[in-house]
């Protein structure tokens, strides 16, 4: 029994850590943003988890933005992942903060400001920044 105990939870073990193990850690905020937004518009919403800030209101948003893109249509989720980022502006507030400023080809119009924040030598994407800007 101990063993058949033993085994189960090292299985849980594993399969609770595997879902990260392809990902690489940010080296900095540009990595964090971009890696972030491009797995979103890609519609990977495991990997743009792996870059985002875990708090409840991050949760809330990131299951929102999941919502939204699974009810667009084939053709604009076709855009989205062909989209291009582009960076208007990636400005350090401090040490451990980065705005980081930009559109995508798919709707240039739509300028949006992500903020990155470093927690314990790890960069991530703070989505309540957008609802305060």
């Amino acid at each position: 029994m101990k063993k058949l105990i033993g085994s189960f939870c090292l299985l849980a073990t594993l399969s609770c850590n595997s879902g990260s193990e392809g990902f690489k850690k940010a080296e900095n905020a540009q990595d964090a943003g971009t890696e972030f937004i491009r797995a979103s518009l890609d519609g990977d919403y495991d990997k743009a988890a792996f870059y985002l800030l875990k708090d409840s209101t991050n949760t809330l948003l990131f299951e929102k933005q999941q919502t939204n893109y699974k009810q667009l249509s084939s053709k604009e989720k076709d855009k989205y992942k062909s989209a291009t980022i582009r960076p208007v502006a990636i400005t350090s507030d401090n040490d451990s903060t980065v705005e980081y400023k930009y559109y995508h080809t798919s709707n240039p119009a739509d300028t949006t400001t992500l903020r990155i924040i470093r927690q314990q030598d790890t960069w991530l994407v703070d989505l309540k920044s957008v609802i305060k800007m």
